[in-house]
């Protein structure tokens, strides 16, 4: 079990988040399989309250750069607070998001806040936001098992995805996975991560 328990953390831990993907094409069951791994986590009284969206077209691709760089620009000219803008500086981010045509996916995940019974009444869903972010880990490090570089974007407010990927207003975006190989000599910043005995606590 130990064994089994350190090599699942040297595994994860060479994860990284990359922002130079290279163009090469993904096979389509590779995406499908890591969401269908993602699909297998618990939820809010079991109604698995999350829709994935992969995309691969390169003109909804392009529509989607725009419509995100757009959320982008006003974050970084007037949304963000100085003190945001002073955490994100050393990791060099900007507006421009290119990796969003490149990258040969691009993974939607919405929450989905309702759901229609069988008699066509609307109900609830329960702690979409904590059952959609169990899944959304579980999606990264599937894809980072299979080999591929992701990229979490969460442009504010993200409401165009629904627009753009025709999904009902029940459903919320959650964020938007870039996902593929990094490009042949991308650079990552030089992070560290706290030490155990700052993010746990052994009692």
């Amino acid at each position: 079990m130990q064994a089994a328990a350190d090599a699942f953390h040297a595994l994860v831990s060479k994860r990284r988040s990359v922002r130079q993907f290279s163009a090469d094409p993904v096979p389509e069951q590779i995406i499908t399989t890591c969401i269908r791994a993602a699909a297998t986590v618990p939820s809010g009284a079991n109604l698995q309250p999350w829709h994935f969206v992969a995309v691969q077209d390169p003109a909804l691709k392009s529509r989607i750069r725009a419509a995100s760089e757009a959320e982008e620009r006003r974050f970084y000219a007037s949304r963000a607070p100085q003190a945001w803008l002073d955490v994100l500086k050393p990791f060099g981010t900007d507006a421009i998001k290119p990796y969003l045509e490149r990258a040969p996916w691009l993974i939607a995940v919405f929450s989905v806040n309702a759901y229609e019974t069988a008699d066509g009444e609307r109900q609830p869903t329960y702690y979409p936001k904590e059952s959609v972010g169990i899944a959304t880990g579980v999606l990264i490090t599937a894809l980072h098992q299979a080999g591929l570089a992701t990229l979490t974007h969460t442009p504010s407010p993200m409401n165009f995805l629904n627009d753009l990927l025709d999904r009902p207003a029940t459903e919320k975006p959650f964020l938007l996975l870039v996902v593929g190989y990094p490009e042949a000599g991308a650079r990552v910043p030089v992070v560290s991560k706290k030490s155990f005995a700052e993010i746990a606590t052994v009692i």
